[in-house]
This record gives C-alpha cells, structure tokens and sequence, in this order.
C-alpha cells in the first residue's frame, strides 16, 4: 500500500474501500474481505447506513484498530447536534475515527465543521475534512476554520478530474478524495482506447489503468465492491506504472462529464432529509 501525508502530518492510504449503497449485510462482508485482502482505508457515512456492519467488519477481520484508516462523514441534519459525533463513534464501535468529513454544504455546514474541529482537539477524530464542497461553500470553510481540511472528497475521474479545484486547494495541501474514480461504473470510460491499449500492456484491467492513473496523481480513492475477486484487483495497482506520456494521453479524455450534479434545489433538501436509525442495524 502507499500513503500520503495529509497537511496535519496524518498518512493515509492511497486506497480505500467506499461502502456506498452497500446494505448492512454487504457492507460487513466487503470490509472484512478487504482488510484480508491488504485495504488499510475503509469509509462510511452517517447517510449510507451501515456504519455498525462496518464496525462489525472491522472486528471480524482480525486486523488491529490502529492498523486501520477509517472514516465516515456527519449528515446535515446532525451538523448542530452536540452527541452526533458520540453516536457516530458508538455506532462504528470505536474510540475515535482517522478522519471525519461533513458530508454536504447544506444546512448549518459552518457549525458541523466547528463540531469536527472540537473532535480533533477531543481526540475523537485525527483529521478533518470536507465532502462534495466546491466554490463558495468551501471558501466560506477555509475562512472561518481553525484547523484546515485535510482532504476533499468528490466526484474525480477521468472524464472529470477536477483540475480547477486541485489547482485551488494546492497552496494548503488539501487533498482530493475520489468517489466514482471509476466514473459510476461507466462502460464507455472504461472502453475508451486508450485504457484498452494500456490494458494489453500492462495485463491490466482498464479498471486498474483508470485507478493507477488516479494514485499517480496522488487522488486518494475508495472504488466500492462487494465482488471479493474486483475487491482484490482494485488494490493491486502498485506492480506496474504509467509513463508520463500515457498520463498526458489519460488526460486528453477529459469530457468535463459528472455523473451527479449538484443542483442548488437538491443540495439545499439535504438539510432537512431525515435518517432513519433503524436501517443501521
């Protein structure tokens, strides 16, 4: 595995299990399969109602706590609740988390980030940081925070790979987290001929092509599976490297193409979209 260190001096792996639409039941036996298979990164939200299955992976797996990033995110509606981060901490079964992000700018996002900030000095999370924050709403957070976002986790691919927000969040070392770094599954970015070609070179997946073009850009990214075989090969990245002519190739794709759009009116209903805790069973 290969790591990299965050602006707080915290390392972190480069890859990671997402548990994304994973029901309680998948979720569980997806981290238990990629923390035998080498994954030390596993993320989780509030939102994705899983987060005790994936404390029961953890456990399950024999791999020490230490040993082991792990990360979840904090849901708008809790951003002003002062036992949000207990319960998130009770609920994965652990004593604290490697890094906690807010997961939308909605609602009372500035109070949500001021409530991680408190955990950091708590000890009941390592790093802080920031999920599918762009434009004002992130220049809001890097002018009020104490403690800067460590990283920034979006929507990053080929067919998008956020050049404009990389080049923005340079100066303060943030880095990017990838979701859907294999653009949502998308055939057509994976079919694209330029992975083909690499593929055959490589003996390589074009899966593997688009995630090992991600590393060597330093995204951090959490590709998601339940499939133990795709779980294995999504981590093994790290026997051959790209050329920076094929990189500069990989880059010419970019179709400035995402698969989720933020509308204001849907980013704004995530303010008052409820949980329902009885799901995370």
């Amino acid at each position: 595995m290969n790591y990299i260190e965050l602006n707080d001096n915290n390392k972190m792996p480069l890859v990671g299990l997402g548990t994304f639409l994973m029901s309680p039941q998948q979720a569980e036996e997806a981290v238990d399969n990629a923390l035998k298979a080498g994954y030390r990164l596993i993320d989780t939200a509030n939102a994705y109602m899983n987060e005790r299955a994936v404390g029961r992976g953890i456990k399950k797996s024999g791999v020490p706590r230490e040993d082991i990033f792990l990360e979840s995110k904090l849901w708008p509606t809790v951003y002003t609740k002062e036992s949000a981060v207990d319960e998130m901490l009770e609920r994965l079964g652990v004593d604290y988390v490697d890094l906690l992000l807010i997961h939308q700018p909605a609602g009372d996002y500035i109070a949500g980030y001021k409530a991680m900030e408190k955990a950091v000095k708590e000890g009941k999370a390592k790093s802080i940081g920031l999920s599918n924050f762009e434009g004002e709403p992130l220049e809001k957070i890097l002018e009020i925070c104490e403690i800067k976002p460590s990283v920034i986790q979006v929507e990053a691919h080929p067919y998008y790979p956020q050049t404009e927000l990389k080049e923005r969040i340079k100066k303060d070392n943030i880095h990017i987290q990838a979701w859907y770094p294999l653009g949502h599954g998308d055939k057509a970015l994976q079919e694209e001929p330029v992975f083909m070609e690499l593929a055959k070179k490589y003996n390589k997946s074009s899966a593997q092509i688009i995630l090992r073009w991600h590393v060597q850009n330093e995204n951090i990214i959490i590709p998601g599976s339940t499939n133990p075989k795709h779980i294995k090969e999504n981590i093994n990245l790290f026997d051959f490297k790209l050329t920076e002519d094929e990189m500069k190739e990989i880059d010419k794709i970019n179709k400035n193409k995402r698969y989720y759009i933020p509308r204001p009116e849907l980013v704004a209903s995530y303010a008052t979209m409820e949980l329902d805790p009885s799901k995370d069973i």
